[in-house]
C-alpha cells in the first residue's frame, strides 16, 4: 500500500477549507493569525497567504482595537462557541482602510496542547443596509401620516389636510354614524370611484361585513377622543388605519379623520426581507455548527489514520506484514466515517440549493435492493445480520434509482450504527402496482419517545445517542428525498429495543 493511498483524507480539509462562502480565520493565544482560507483573505482586502501573522487586531478598526484586545483575554480565559455582531452593527477593516459590517462565529480548538481560537465571518454589509432602508421607509410613512394628521387637528381646514394624490391610500372624515362628509385619495381613483357620489354615504355599507363588526367598534372608539392606528387583513390585503378625532371649539367632537393605506406590497417586503434574514441567520448557525463539528467529528479519525499509518510504516520496515491487515482496516473504517460526514453536508447543501434534479427510469428492483445490501454488509458490525425479505410479483419500478439508493443507505447504515454487535437487521419490502413499500428493522438503541417529535430535524441527536458518531443530519436528508420523489416515512421505536422506520414511495406513475 502506498503512501498516497493513506492520505485519503487531506483532500477533504482542503475542500472544506478552500470552498466555504464565508471567511475563516485560525489564531494562536497571542492573537496572530496563524491560518486563513482565500476567502478571507478576499474579504479584508488582502492576497492569499498574505494574513499569515498578522494580529487579529490589524482587521479591526482603531477605535475599537484596544477594547478588542481586553475581549480577546477574556475570551482566552474562558473559551466558548458564542457570536458576534448579530443584533448590532460590527464593523471589519479592510487592507485598504475601508470598513465593513461582519458577524462572527468564535470558537476555541485545542491542538498539541495548545489553544487556538478558530473565527468564521460572514459579510453582513448588505443585510444592515436593507434593514436601514427598511427603517427609513417605515419612519418616512409614518412622519407623512403623523404630520397630516397634526395639521387637521390645529387648523381643522379640511381641505388643507387632504391630498387628492396621497399615496396607496385615502382620507376620509366621517360623522357620528359613520357616513362620508368628505372622501379622497389615490386609491380611490385608482378604483374608479368619484368622491362626490360617496359623500353623504355610510362607510360601514362599502365594507366586506366579515370585518364590519371590527372597524365599527374602533371608529366609534375615536369620538371618545382617543386616537387609534391599527391593521387589518382581508383575502391577502393589509390596511394601515389611523383614525383621530376632531372637535369643536367647544371641545364637542363630532367628526373623525380616517387614513387608510393599503400597506399590502410594503408588508410583503417586509416579509420578504425578514424571511431572507432569518434564512441567512439559519445558514450562518448551519454552518457555525459544521465547523463545530468537523473540528470534533473530524479529528478522532484522522487521528487513527496518522497513528495507524505510522505503524504500518514500522511493521513494513521489520517485515511483520501480518499485523498491518488490522491498522489498514481501521484506517478504512475512518476514511469511510469522514466521508459519511462529508456526503451528508453535500447532500444538504444540494437540497437547500435546490440542485438535486429527479431522473426517473424504469430498473430491476430486486437486483436493485440485493446490491445495496451487499454493500451494507460489507460495513456491518461484527456478528450483525441482514434479514431480507422481497415481496410481491412487479420486479421492475420506475422511479430515481440514485435517489431512493441514498434514502436507504442511509436507513440501513444508521440501524447498522445503532446496533449493537450480533443483532438482526431487517429489510422487508413490498411492491405493488403503485407502490414501493419498505420497512427496515433494527434492534438497537432505539429513541427516547421525548426525543421523537424532534428527529428529523437538522443536526439533532437523541440523548441516548450522543456518544455514537453521526452529524444529525442524515434523517433530515431522508425525509427531503422522500419529498423529492412524492413520498413519505413513518417510524416505530422504543428504548433499548429498537426502531423501524417504514417508507412508501409511488412507483410506475405517468410522468406530468
Amino acid at each position: 500500500m502506498t503512501k498516497e493511498n493513506l492520505n485519503l483524507s487531506t483532500p477533504i480539509y482542503e475542500v472544506l477549507f478552500n470552498s466555504i462562502e464565508e471567511g475563516f480565520l485560525i489564531a494562536n493565544k497571542r492573537g496572530e493569525i496563524v491560518m486563513a482560507n482565500p476567502r478571507a483573505c478576499e474579504l479584508f482586502g488582502y492576497k492569499e497567504g498574505e494574513l499569515i501573522g498578522y494580529p487579529v487586531e490589524s482587521l479591526i478598526p482603531m477605535s475599537k482595537r484596544d477594547g478588542h484586545k481586553k475581549l480577546r483575554g477574556d475570551f482566552q480565559k474562558q473559551p466558548q462557541k458564542r457570536s458576534m455582531g448579530a443584533g448590532m452593527n460590527l464593523s471589519a477593516l479592510k487592507k485598504d482602510g475601508t470598513t465593513f459590517y461582519v458577524e462572527i462565529s468564535l470558537n476555541h480548538v485545542d491542538i498539541d496542547g495548545e489553544k487556538y481560537i478558530s473565527a468564521l465571518i460572514s459579510n453582513v454589509s448588505k443585510r444592515v443596509e436593507q434593514e436601514r432602508q427598511i427603517k427609513d421607509l417605515n419612519s418616512d410613512l409614518e412622519a407623512k401620516v403623523r404630520k397630516r394628521t397634526i395639521e387637521v387637528r390645529e387648523s381643522q381646514k379640511l381641505h388643507s389636510a387632504i391630498a387628492r394624490n396621497f399615496p396607496n391610500g385615502i382620507i376620509n372624515v366621517f360623522d357620528r354614524d359613520l357616513n362620508y362628509i368628505f372622501v379622497d385619495g389615490k386609491e380611490l381613483f385608482q378604483m374608479g370611484i368619484k368622491s362626490e357620489r360617496l359623500i353623504g354615504t355610510n362607510y360601514l355599507e362599502k365594507i366586506a361585513p366579515e370585518i364590519r363588526p371590527q372597524i365599527k367598534e374602533a371608529l366609534l372608539g375615536v369620538f371618545n377622543g382617543a386616537p387609534i392606528d391599527f391593521e387589518i387583513e382581508f383575502k391577502g390585503h393589509f390596511y394601515r388605519i389611523n383614525a383621530v378625532p376632531l372637535a369643536l371649539d367647544s371641545g364637542e367632537i363630532n367628526r373623525i379623520l380616517v387614513v387608510e393605506r393599503n400597506i399590502t406590497e410594503q408588508k410583503k417586503f417586509t416579509e420578504q426581507q425578514e424571511a431572507a434574514l432569518e434564512n441567512e441567520r439559519s445558514l450562518n448557525k448551519m454552518k457555525s455548527r459544521f465547523v463545530s463539528m468537523a473540528s470534533h467529528e473530524f479529528r478522532t479519525p484522522l487521528s487513527t489514520v496518522l497513528s495507524s499509518t505510522s505503524l504500518i510504516e514500522k511493521y513494513i520496515e521489520r517485515e511483520m506484514y501480518e499485523k498491518t491487515e488490522k491498522h489498514t482496516n481501521r484506517i478504512k473504517k475512518s476514511v469511510h466515517g469522514l466521508t459519511e460526514i462529508l456526503n451528508d453536508f453535500l447532500s444538504v447543501d444540494k437540497l437547500e440549493t435546490q440542485i438535486t434534479p429527479v431522473k426517473k427510469q424504469t430498473f430491476e428492483y430486486k437486483q436493485f435492493a440485493n446490491d445495496i445490501i451487499e454493500d451494507m454488509t460489507a460495513i456491518s458490525k461484527e456478528g450483525q445480520t441482514i434479514h431480507v425479505d422481497i415481496r410481491g410479483t412487479n420486479d421492475e419500478i420506475h422511479t430515481d434509482p440514485g435517489i431512493l439508493k441514498n434514502i436507504l443507505y442511509n436507513l440501513m447504515s444508521n440501524a447498522i450504527k445503532y446496533s449493537s454487535e450480533g443483532k438482526v437487521i431487517q429489510y422487508i419490502s413490498t411492491v405493488s402496482d403503485t407502490t414501493l413499500t419498505i420497512d427496515v428493522i433494527d434492534e438497537g438503541i432505539g429513541i427516547p419517545k421525548s426525543d421523537q417529535k424532534e428527529l428529523f430535524t437538522r443536526f439533532f441527536r437523541a440523548k441516548n445517542a450522543t456518544n455514537i458518531k453521526g452529524t444529525g443530519l442524515g434523517l433530515n436528508i431522508v425525509k427531503k428525498y422522500l419529498e423529492l420523489l412524492e413520498g413519505n416515512m413513518t417510524f416505530e421505536s422504543q428504548e433499548n429495543k429498537g426502531t423501524r422506520f417504514t417508507i412508501r414511495i409511488p412507483i410506475n406513475q405517468e410522468e406530468s
